[in-house]
């Protein structure tokens, strides 16, 4: 049984618009995001991989926990990929048992086009001075890390 000092708050009327306002961007960013993957003929999926594997080739099972899904759905999208020159997979010069996949530079080429299509978050965020953008990105910042506490 909750105790008045363990009882969840409500959350106040400017929290909430916050949340709905936060929710209603995500849902934006995510449409657009996959109608840029389809001008690549991509799949969301597919563009999010690559987006990964453009910063650093990484081994299925790590794939598969960024994006939160089954490792048999990553070596499907990877094996697409590689089939259109996107992406490659090679050893692990950690550990030659593993394989790790890798955006090639045509999978790099098409990665910087995907980033340059999403408009709605970058021209308004352009569009704000330095000191709000700062302080943006220093509150989701910080709501990130709360979550990981």
């Amino acid at each position: 049984m909750a105790t008045p000092r363990t009882a969840p708050r409500r959350p106040d009327a400017l929290t909430l618009e916050v949340v709905e306002l936060i929710g209603a961007v995500v849902a934006r960013y995510h449409e657009e995001y996959e109608e840029a993957a389809a001008g690549h003929a991509l799949t969301g999926a597919q563009a999010r991989l690559l987006s990964l594997l453009s910063l650093e080739p990484l081994p299925m099972r790590r794939l598969a926990q960024r994006l939160k899904c089954e490792p048999s759905n990553v070596t499907g999208i990877v094996d697409r990929l590689e089939a259109r020159g996107l992406v490659e997979r090679r050893p692990d010069p950690a550990d030659r048992r593993v394989k790790l996949a890798a955006a090639t530079a045509e999978g790099r080429r098409v990665v910087r086009g995907l980033q340059e299509s999403l408009r709605f978050a970058r021209e308004p965020l352009a569009g704000l001075p330095d000191q709000e953008r700062v302080a943006l990105r220093d509150a989701l910042r910080h709501m990130l890390a709360l979550e990981n506490d």
